[in-house]
């Protein structure tokens, strides 16, 4: 028998598979361990939070976690606690006179934000928005500061109709009051369909300039002749006192237009905004819309539009909410954003090419340099006028015989004392020649 070469003697193959395992098992633990450090690290320095309130709730806030929240998050490595809730500004109202205010609020009125910033709720927005980022009457600026800017964007002075019906139907059907797809319903803030009627006819029948007056709260405008002209169009043009009364203020805004798709149809036409084209029906009868001017008798105003928003406002001036506000109005983000909801942003580079027609073209109106756009009356006065204008077209509807009363009561809730006025609620007008 020939000798074995020198060295030691290899390892029997039970022997290899217990070292094997034994291996294993130590970078187990080693792995447990390692993982138990991060835990402890993470324990003792918690991830930053920022709050944020808006009144997104159901699938719309799903969507603005996904879209908006969700990125945010693992770029930056910030939570965002996301509150969404209908009664925002009542939520809003109460937390800020507990002294517990949220970081960053979403409103869709200038108003109630002004009545923040004249108690010193709202920070400023200097160095976290560009300048010029957003035109006047979506960042209305106030004692030289920027305190809230449009996430997202609304056209309102719009008429939508079925695609297949003719301009000579349009104009038949518009003098039939039945035809208007109407409905006053919207929970705590019932009413406000019809304000945007009534803001439209007197924006299109008298122009920006004493629209302006009007929404600064100006004497001697609620119960002046063009003011009282408007309404009593809207009256005329919905046949307020009619016999349908009762269910256009028992019927929601957004079911106004279920008769549309009925065999025939019951209503042609709704007087809403741009967002409306993303219901049911509308998609059904594949929606067009014109400038609302066309359908507003004694109609003078030319490229005037009311437009509306959400608007974005900074309460708690952290880092991590700075951040935030940078990145809700960066372009990506509004993009996003308006990409999941079908919605519309005036942030310059943030606008879609894969939209569809109807999308792009109110798109350009919104952007439009030319045309004039005023922010929503209503939603631009002090929270105890807006909710009374409410309440006021409500009454209208159902007694058209009280419009004097009304808008007196208007005019003088118009002269509280402590009320804080918009001094800006539309763009610069164009320049002549």
């Amino acid at each position: 028998m020939s000798a074995r070469r020198g060295g030691p003697e290899p390892a029997a193959p039970t022997s290899r598979r217990r070292l094997a395992r034994t291996l294993t098992l130590m970078g187990i633990c080693l792995a447990l361990l390692a993982a138990a450090v991060v835990v402890s690290v993470r324990a003792l320095r918690p991830e930053p939070t920022v709050t944020l309130l808006a009144n997104w709730e159901g699938a719309d806030k799903q969507n603005f976690e996904e879209a908006v929240i969700e990125p945010f998050e693992r770029r930056y490595h910030i939570h965002v606690d996301y509150q969404g809730s209908s009664a925002e500004s009542e939520v809003l109202g109460a937390d800020v006179a507990a002294g517990t205010p949220p970081d960053i609020v979403v409103l869709t009125g200038p108003g109630e934000l002004a009545a923040y910033q004249g108690e010193k709720v709202l920070k400023p927005l200097d160095g976290l928005v560009a300048p010029n980022e957003f035109s006047e009457s979506w960042a209305t600026q106030v004692d030289g500061h920027l305190y809230w800017f449009p996430l997202k964007a609304d056209l309102k002075s719009i008429v939508w109709y079925p695609g297949d019906m003719s301009a000579q139907q349009r104009r038949h059907d518009a003098s039939q009051p039945g035809k208007w797809c109407l409905g006053m319903g919207s929970g705590a803030t019932s009413g406000w369909p019809g304000t945007d009627w009534v803001e439209d006819i007197v924006l299109q029948q008298n122009g920006p300039e004493f629209y302006e007056r009007w929404a600064r709260g100006e004497a001697r405008i609620w119960q002046s002749a063009p003011m009282k002209r408007a309404w009593k169009t809207w009256g005329r043009m919905v046949d307020a006192g009619g016999a349908n009364v009762l269910s256009i203020l028992k019927t929601g805004y957004k079911q106004a237009s279920d008769p549309i798709t009925r065999t025939p149809p019951g209503c042609t036409l709704e007087h809403q905004g741009s967002y409306i084209r993303d219901e049911k029906r509308w998609q059904h009868v594949d929606g067009r819309y014109e400038p609302s001017s066309r359908f507003i008798p004694h109609a003078t105003a030319r490229h005037a539009w009311e437009v509306s928003g959400d608007l974005v406002a900074l309460l708690n001036a952290t880092p991590q909410a700075r951040k935030l506000i940078r990145y809700l109005a960066s372009a990506d983000a509004q993009r996003a954003w308006n990409a999941k909801e079908s919605g519309f942003s005036v942030a310059a580079g943030a606008q879609r090419a894969e939209a569809s027609a109807w999308h792009r073209s109110l798109s350009a109106i919104l952007l439009d340099k030319q045309a004039v756009h005023c922010f929503d009356a209503s939603d631009a006065m002090p929270p105890t006028v807006r909710d009374a204008f409410a309440e006021a077209v409500i009454d209208f509807l159902a007694h058209p015989e009280h419009l004097d009363g009304l808008l007196k009561n208007l005019d003088s809730l118009r002269r509280a004392k402590g009320l804080t006025w918009l001094q800006s609620v539309c763009d610069r007008m164009p320049a002549s020649g």
